[in-house]
């Protein structure tokens, strides 16, 4: 049951696409709300994609981002928060934790999209040259 639910996970983090698609589909059938469907898709799809990124970064480059990464995260909150306390000069957490996950999807998600890019090309063309 364990090697099970370990390979569906696995699946999941090299894939958040399908995740993003498969939880819209469920969302979707069970609420018949498309905007709540894409929201809570978006929701749960983004830690798919931070964690992808991670293992997409380790497997080009050998070596582990993950402090960048979080990093990265943190700052994108700090900016936030900052900008919508200048904005509104009050902060709500709820809607600031909402556009923080938002913007950590969208960055994250071109981020995904950039790396697979990359990963196949740069592994095409190593292999064409190893095997030359």
């Amino acid at each position: 049951m364990i090697t099970i639910t370990t390979s569906i996970i696995s699946f999941f983090i090299m894939f958040p696409i399908i995740c993003y698609f498969l939880v819209f589909i469920v969302c979707k059938q069970w609420t018949r709300k498309h905007r709540l469907s894409v929201h809570l898709a978006l929701d749960v799809s983004t830690i798919f994609f931070i964690i992808s990124v991670h293992f997409l970064m380790e497997s080009i480059w050998g070596k582990s981002y993950l402090s960048y990464i979080i990093l990265t995260i943190l700052m994108i909150g700090i900016i936030l928060v900052f900008l919508h306390w200048k904005i509104k000069e009050e902060i709500n957490y709820k809607k600031v934790f909402r556009g923080f996950w938002r913007v950590n999807f969208l960055l994250f998600f071109c981020t995904y999209l950039l790396l697979m890019v990359y990963g196949l090309i740069y592994f095409m063309l190593t292999s064409v040259a190893f095997s030359s």
